[in-house]
């Protein structure tokens, strides 16, 4: 695989990842913080978790997606070459 290849195909999935969280970390703990505390979970308001329990599982979990979507692209990467 080029290696201008290889980055591109890292700054998407970097991008998406960092949109994912854009959106769980702020979209779910201000902008749609009014709609979500209508439900609850564990007992507080589904808008209130995300602010401050959610967004870090989401978090935690990018990291465990981005290491299994770089090792797999690296694993593409050492594989074509000569």
């Amino acid at each position: 695989m080029p290696r201008d290849q290889y980055w591109t195909t890292n700054l998407r999935y970097l991008g998406l990842l960092l949109a994912i969280w854009f959106l769980v970390s702020f979209g779910a703990s201000v902008l749609f913080v009014d709609v979500l505390d209508q439900a609850r979970l564990f007992g507080f308001k589904l808008g209130f978790w995300f602010a401050h329990q959610g967004a870090i599982y989401v978090f935690v979990g990018i990291i465990f997606v981005y290491v299994a979507l770089m090792n797999r692209l690296d694993q593409k990467s050492t594989s074509e070459r000569p």
